[in-house]
């Protein structure tokens, strides 16, 4: 082949697992519009919630306690949720989680509209509501690669997360002006939407049921951790960030900084999110533009000791452009490290194991959101919101230190392939 031919295919190849590749085919695109049409409505009723919640009762502890009553679920059925997602058709999972959410945003609703001022019940819809994420998480990251050919797996896993932070964009700023309206609307809307969502992701046409399926066992069920715990990388990249996002948990004060110290109301909490996913949102555009095939591993880290060094600036923070800016930062930092954790879940682990690996990686990163948030809320009512804040940054950087030395082989990675 003539050398200019040869470049021509080389940059054809190139673009063609680049830019918006993955959407030329149906089924990702109907999985990421039902995404995002889930996404929002969930983003809408956490910021709803937990400044209704703080609103009546003006106890911070009750802040810790949605976080806990949120991640309960994950933990307790970690060893099933993985499991469901390899053994069912992961479509069929996918759009039975929107269901129970959208069940639970419709009991959010009677309970705001009846007027209720006790807030246990609460607690009990966001153990319904978590029941469903918990499901939902393992199920869609191992469909997203049955939806595209290999190849094209890092830009589906990089629309897949921009995707998700452009929903967290829009669903904390409706979420919080729609509030001004009344709870109670930001409740129904959610509803609808995820009825929307149900039905997009039935028109699915992929399906991924197993033939073969293995006998239910112990050891079955533990399979995604035992390949997790064999894959030293992978281990290092998910105890990196279980402990700097349970340290790092900022969002569960966002209602005491946007009401007591900054005074921006709950609008002002819904941007305070939205800079977060907006920050993610402009990371995670540019990952889908390119491809990391140098110091994937140490940019992880730098990642990580600027998402400390935001958080503590958040925490000293006195003014609202500049917590939107460390925000902002938060979240752009953030993304890069899920972009290289879950591109690394996807291309090196088989198919038929996605979703228990999933399910670890789920309770190991999306529930320490929930843990740090409980974290962040116990730690305020004991010592104030801004050194808890504080203590959870600093904690962060220092964890990322120690995570260096403890996992060396992470911070070597040059390049995210199937070889590792």
């Amino acid at each position: 082949m003539p050398a200019d031919d040869a470049e021509g295919a080389a940059a054809s190849g190139s673009s063609s697992t680049a830019g918006m590749a993955a959407f030329r085919h149906r089924d990702f695109t109907l999985f990421i519009l039902g995404r995002v049409l889930s996404a929002v409505p969930q983003q809408m009723v956490m910021v709803a919630i937990a400044y209704q919640v703080y609103d009546l009762t003006g106890d911070a502890m009750n802040l810790a306690y949605i976080g806990l009553a949120s991640f309960a679920p994950a933990f307790g059925f970690a060893l099933f949720t993985g499991y469901v997602a390899d053994l069912f058709d992961r479509r069929l999972v996918v759009a039975v989680c929107y269901a129970v959410m959208m069940v639970s945003a419709a009991l959010f609703w009677l309970w705001s509209t009846s007027g209720a001022q006790e807030v246990w019940p609460v607690f009990l819809t966001l153990v319904v509501m978590g029941t469903g994420r918990a499901f939902f998480q393992p199920a869609s990251n191992a469909l997203v690669p049955n939806l595209v050919p290999p190849e094209m797996f890092p830009n589906a896993v990089a629309w897949n997360t921009s995707a998700n932070k452009t929903a967290q964009v829009a669903g904390p700023a409706l979420g919080g002006v729609l509030y001004l309206l009344g709870a109670d609307v930001v409740y129904a809307l959610a509803a609808c939407l995820l009825a929307v969502s149900i039905v997009v992701t039935l028109l699915i046409r992929t399906r991924t049921e197993r033939g073969g399926r293995e006998p239910t066992s112990l050891k079955t069920l533990l399979a995604g951790v035992a390949y997790v715990f064999e894959k030293k990388i992978i281990l290092g990249a998910i105890t990196l960030d279980l402990f700097v996002v349970i340290l790092g948990g900022v969002t569960a004060l966002l209602p005491i900084f946007a009401k007591d110290i900054l005074e921006v109301g709950p609008t002002g909490a819904g941007l305070l999110r939205s800079a977060m996913a907006a920050g993610a949102v402009v990371s995670a555009l540019a990952l889908t533009q390119i491809a990391m095939t140098r110091a994937v591993g140490r940019i992880l880290y730098l990642t990580v000791f600027i998402f400390g060094a935001a958080i503590v600036v958040f925490g000293l923070s006195q003014w609202f452009w500049l917590s939107m800016v460390a925000m902002a930062t938060l979240g752009a930092s953030d993304m890069v490290s899920v972009y290289i954790r879950m591109t690394l879940l996807q291309v090196a682990t088989p198919d038929d194991m996605r979703g228990r690996v999933g399910a670890v990686n789920s309770v190991f990163t999306g529930a320490s959101n929930e843990i740090g948030e409980f974290r962040a809320g116990t730690m305020a009512v004991l010592m104030g919101a801004v050194p808890a804040v504080l203590f959870g940054g600093i904690g962060s950087i220092v964890v990322a230190a120690v995570c260096w030395k403890a996992f060396p082989d992470l911070v070597r990675v040059e390049r995210m392939d199937r070889n590792l």
